[in-house]
């Protein structure tokens, strides 16, 4: 009997640990996954995090697969709104990273970004979604 309550403590120690776990803390980094091209799941994607930079938390928005077109300059006129909000986040302190591979697969050059992306690389991006406490979404 005496292991059985021994064992059901450290059960709920166990699961008590993991609920920590779960919540965010205060300032804990968002990293948002944004692979796609689709308006709507676009904005979502910025706005969640343009929300939660705004409450403290730090933002890196990765633009992969067809995210890269959301940040090409060619792109304007379609994503007039999604580039306002990535400049205003970026000007709060947000980075804005690219995946050069979509960016080829796409043919879209540096220089047809906005101003403030940067052309992530394994050091950049990596640096970003493996620090310590990070939480990550994807749209």
């Amino acid at each position: 009997m005496k292991f059985l309550a021994s064992l059901l403590v450290a059960f709920v120690m166990v699961l008590g640990g993991a609920a920590q776990v779960a919540y965010a803390g205060d300032s804990d980094p968002l990293f948002v996954n944004l692979t796609t091209d689709d308006a709507h799941r676009a904005s979502m994607g910025i706005s969640f995090g343009k929300n939660q930079l705004e409450r403290g938390h730090p933002l890196t928005i990765f633009l992969n697969d067809k995210g890269v077109l959301v940040g090409s300059k060619a792109n304007a006129t379609k994503f007039a709104e999604h580039q306002k909000m990535l400049s205003e986040a970026i000007a709060k302190g947000a980075s804005v990273l690219v995946c050069p591979m979509c960016m080829k697969h796409f043919g879209i050059k540096e220089a047809d970004l906005l101003p403030g992306l940067k052309v992530g690389n394994p050091e950049l991006t990596g640096a970003a979604v493996f620090k310590d406490n990070t939480k990550s979404l994807t749209w």
